[in-house]
């Protein structure tokens, strides 16, 4: 008589400790990054993919996000500083989102990680193709939906992370002085003018060290 299968339990499989279950989880993951593209894959296929119900994937993982990450290794939530850089006034924005960007890149913890996310991100291959999903996804969209009452606000948004990713490009990526030699005060009252403009039309409110920094580079 043909036996029938058990049906899978819910949670951690029987006998796997979490550092192999979290382990086999992110192998799936990476798997699926790299056959679906961030937006294509889903906890529900990565889930099937190791073997686990969803419900573990989110015990381990908050969400997409994070399993992206842990896949590439960099220890902060890009999606959660430019969440945190949207809070606040419209018209300081682009003053925030460029002081949010030096903090985070000047951490020695973060930047050799952030770094080489940034390469892949850049080159070609399913990493590359997740990773440009994951930036479109939960940056872009996150900083056009902040200007959402602009008719070009998507368009707006690019406009401004490019000027980001320049900084990024030349200040960390390439060092090329001046620019890697200058004081984060200083990149903000020169660059978040530009952000802002490219967001709102208008120009920034920048913080008491920003326009001191400004003055004293215009020798004023």
């Amino acid at each position: 008589m043909e036996q029938r299968a058990e049906p899978r339990r819910r949670g951690r499989p029987r006998g796997a400790n979490r550092d192999d279950t979290k382990a086999r989880i992110l192998e799936a993951a990476a798997a699926e990054f790299g056959e679906r593209g961030y937006e294509g894959a889903s906890i529900r296929s990565i889930a099937r993919r190791a073997g686990v119900d969803p419900s573990l994937v989110h015990h381990y993982f908050d969400d997409k996000s994070a399993l992206v990450v842990e896949v590439v290794a960099v220890p902060l939530r890009p999606d959660r500083l430019v969440q945190g850089a949207l809070d606040g006034p419209l018209e300081e924005l682009g003053a925030r989102l460029v002081r949010t960007v030096l903090t985070a890149w000047d951490n020695p913890a973060v930047r050799p990680a952030a770094t080489a996310a940034m390469r892949s991100a850049i080159g070609h291959g399913p990493v590359a193709r997740m990773l440009r999903e994951f930036l479109r996804r939960e940056i872009m969209h996150r900083l056009a939906g902040r200007i959402a009452d602009q008719a070009d606000a998507e368009l707006r948004a690019q406009l401004a992370a490019s000027q980001l990713v320049g900084v990024i490009m030349l200040r960390y990526v390439l060092a090329f002085d001046p620019v890697a030699s200058m004081s984060d005060d200083e990149i903000v009252a020169r660059v978040a003018p530009a952000v802002q403009w490219h967001l709102t039309g208008t120009g920034p409110v920048l913080d008491s060290a920003s326009v001191r920094a400004h003055n004293s580079s215009h020798g004023e």
